[in-house]
């Protein structure tokens, strides 16, 4: 089949705020062809990922992402691959680019599926999809009472395994996340497993991170999510040398090769990808490959809709020592009002890859329609990009 329309649908919240929370506004990717359509999601900020994909070309390697995609065949696996080096290589200038093409492409294995009546999974190369265990995937409170709160409700909803990020951790000094730490463990309980995210908040401070250890050994994390800039690979290898609490991290990871740099040289202990900003499914299936054969666990990323969380569960599903998985329990509505088939824990409170074809998340525009922008991109009074009609 060929690929005849990409859409982009720019959803968003009323208010915007400061909040470290990505489920804020979603950018709806939609790719039709030989009378399917399939569904994407980016992990950036909207405007300019669209702009990614209409820009006028600016020279033979700062092309629109649009270029390599519209008209093309799609007609198995092999064809999203081609048209990911094209992407790579005709729109290497054009910075937004990884991240326009990761929903676009996440769009391209849904529509396949589709055509194809299989999931994306095992388009992949995966036998089967397996369960994982959710993790409670929230922000730390603004106080440690808070933090205990919030520990408490998610243990209460029924999650074993419980992340809490960013918040005020690295703002206001050690004991100040000390006592995060410990009302995170009281929390969820003493057979709990405690995740800790901080955000990048230390740069490229190892001295600063390590001062957190203790702390965070008392309180039996069970990892430290991104302490350092992603890209900053000495700080993390030089962590890891130090700390019996393992590292994670990669979300930041815009191609495959930032996320084998960060397992090679920053020695982190689980790798978490954003099929989002990665480039999409197929390059988070390699970096799963690279990690399995490193000795480390891949974990997905992600923390807007459950469309973007079912397409980061897909280059995994099969593998047997990746037990766990990102599971955000507190979208904004925005991140929730499209996806008409939530993935929600089922009986034995496991999460899995849908067996359905695609992605197996149902859209709903309509639903979605109050948090619907109107964009227009113009360039030389040429309209590059409206608004789609849904």
């Amino acid at each position: 089949m060929k690929i005849e329309q990409v859409d982009f649908f720019y959803y968003a919240m009323p208010e915007v705020t400061t909040e470290a929370d990505g489920s804020q506004d979603v950018l709806l990717v939609r790719a039709a062809g030989g009378g399917h359509v399939g569904y994407g999601e980016c992990e950036a900020a909207p405007l300019p990922t669209i702009a990614a994909f209409v820009c006028p070309m600016s020279h033979g390697v700062c092309r629109p992402v649009g270029a390599s995609v519209l008209g093309e065949r799609l007609d198995g696996p092999d064809d999203i691959r081609r048209m990911a080096q094209a992407v790579a290589y005709d729109s290497m200038d054009l910075l937004q680019a990884a991240h326009c093409w990761s929903g676009v492409e996440m769009a391209l294995w849904d529509l396949l599926g589709k055509a194809r009546q299989a999931p994306a999974w095992s388009l992949l190369g995966h036998a089967r999809s397996l369960p994982r265990t959710p993790y409670a995937s929230q922000l730390f409170g603004d106080t440690p009472q808070q933090t205990l709160d919030f520990g408490r409700a998610q243990r209460a909803a029924g999650f074993r395994a419980v992340k809490f990020g960013w918040g005020p951790i690295g703002r206001f000094g050690e004991a100040v996340d000390r006592d995060h730490f410990v009302a995170a463990r009281e929390g969820i309980g003493e057979d709990g497993v405690l995740l800790v995210d901080v955000g990048q908040i230390y740069g490229e401070d190892v001295e600063a991170a390590a001062r957190r250890l203790p702390a965070l050994e008392q309180a039996r994390a069970h990892w430290l999510e991104e302490p350092f800039h992603g890209h900053s690979y000495e700080s993390y290898g030089a962590l890891a040398g130090r700390s019996r609490v393992r590292l994670a991290g990669g979300e930041a990871a815009h191609n495959v090769f930032m996320a084998k740099h960060l397992i090679d040289y920053g020695k982190i202990g689980f790798v978490q990808i954003d099929c989002g900003r990665i480039g999409g499914l197929g390059p988070a299936r390699a970096v799963a490959d690279h990690a399995r054969a490193r000795g480390v666990t891949y974990v997905n990323h992600t923390f807007t809709s459950h469309l973007a969380l079912s397409a980061s569960l897909q280059p995994y599903a099969g593998f047997e020592e990746c037990e766990i998985c990102e599971y955000p329990v507190k979208p904004k509505p925005v991140a929730t009002a499209f996806c008409g088939t939530p993935l929600a824990p089922g009986a034995e409170g496991a999460v899995r890859a849908p067996e359905r074809p695609g992605l197996g998340v149902d859209v709903d525009l309509a639903a979605a329609r109050p948090y619907l922008l109107d964009i227009e991109i113009r360039v030389g009074g040429r309209r590059l990009y409206a608004t789609p009609v849904d």
